[in-house]
């Protein structure tokens, strides 16, 4: 062995030092793109858990205040639908953290196998170099010298290697962190879809009740079903339909007391219909060129739709092209349109407070719309939803 083979022989060290520890590969704009909207995701669904728990305390609260029967139910399962959209919130948050999670797990998997082999040849080379016993070399012209600038450069090579191989035992012990958040997440989803379920439980047995007892006070309901029936087969479109209702509501003469009770008391602050990410906003384009009159979300399958706000329901049922639908009359001129249900938990001329339950999302496909009018003249909702 000749100092030449011994530079060569390090020069070779080196570079399997730097070609196993070199940093990890930059993310692709895919990459990027998916973690931006896994942390958006995340973010939209932890101000909807907040703002549903804050929602169902504050009815909760209202809910041992009120004096008539009929209002105390309203309160109680407007509570306990907030409760509902809380829990799924939950389990949306959840579901972002494991993606999170996963996206990262996978990420390191893959860094560490390209840096396994790299690693392993660094190893044997370390191995090879250090191996030689120093009585062998004596027996050799020249070798003891030789060995001697071998161990002064290996010693020179460990700590660089040492510093280098600190990212790897990182990005490890990562990779075992990572497994044990994996399963507390886990664990948390379980939890938090076990609670939903039995709270969903809660909520259709209460509706049951609430039905029972429109039916029992059927006689004016069963004539505003008759009417709103009867414009829904005259109108053309949608559109049509909703102009119609609310002229209908301006000439119908409405109980003082109820449209008080049951009115927004601050136009500003309207409800979102339903937990998830806004799929298209007020005023973009649609497929045909026409402008969105409303907001578009993409809510859970079966998700919790809820009243934006009281008032009283103007129509619910089947609508051609737009599922199963929902038009709320909150008096004073501002009216609401819900679209895309796939089960509806109210009828028409049943009063409603906001946040009261009026159905569910579908199971396929789930994408509710969330129309609101002034005077008929379509306006963003989300310039007044909270």
């Amino acid at each position: 062995m000749n100092r030449t083979l011994i530079i060569t022989g390090f020069l070779f060290v080196f570079a399997l030092v730097s070609q196993t520890f070199t940093p990890l590969t930059a993310q692709s704009p895919r990459d990027r793109s998916q973690a931006v909207e896994a942390r958006r995701a995340l973010a939209i669904a932890r101000t909807q858990q907040r703002n549903a728990g804050l929602r169902a305390e504050r009815l909760e609260a209202e809910m041992t205040r009120a004096e008539e029967a009929s209002s105390s139910a309203r309160q109680k399962a407007a509570a306990l639908a907030a409760r509902v959209q809380q829990a799924e919130a939950s389990v949306s948050i959840a579901e972002a953290e494991l993606a999170m999670i996963e996206r990262e797990r996978k990420g390191l998997a893959r860094d560490l196998a390209r840096r396994s082999e790299p690693a392993a040849e660094l190893t044997a080379a370390l191995e090879t170099f250090s191996r030689r016993p120093l009585v062998l070399a004596a027996l050799q012209p020249g070798s003891l010298q030789d060995v001697v600038h071998t161990r002064a450069i290996l010693g020179s090579t460990l700590p660089e290697v040492q510093r280098q191989t600190a990212a790897l035992r990182v990005d490890i012990q990562r990779t075992k962190s990572l497994a044990t958040e994996r399963a507390q997440m886990l664990a948390a989803r379980e939890e938090a879809q076990a609670t939903l379920v039995l709270q969903q439980k809660d909520l259709l047995a209460l509706a049951e009740q609430e039905r029972v007892l429109v039916e029992q006070a059927a006689g004016g309901i069963a004539r505003e079903r008759r009417r709103a029936f009867e414009l829904a087969q005259e109108s053309r479109n949608l559109d049509s339909l909703l102009r119609r209702l609310e002229s209908d509501s301006e000439n119908a003469a409405v109980d003082a007391a109820t449209s008080s009770e049951l009115a927004t008391s601050d136009r500003s602050t309207y409800l979102m219909p339903v937990t998830g990410p806004l799929v298209s906003r007020f005023g973009e384009k649609t497929g045909s060129g026409a402008r969105q009159q409303g907001i578009s979300i993409a809510p859970r399958r079966q998700a919790q739709v809820v009243a934006p706000a009281g008032g009283r329901v103007a129509f619910a049922g089947d609508y051609d092209g737009y599922g199963r639908v929902v038009i709320l009359d909150h008096s004073k001129g501002w009216t609401s349109l819900l679209t895309g249900l796939g089960s509806l938990a109210v009828t028409t001329g049943q009063d409603v407070s906001a946040g009261s339950p009026i159905g569910l999302a579908p199971s396929s496909r789930p994408e509710i719309t969330f129309e609101l009018r002034r005077r008929g003249k379509a306006v963003d909702p989300l310039r007044y939803a909270r």
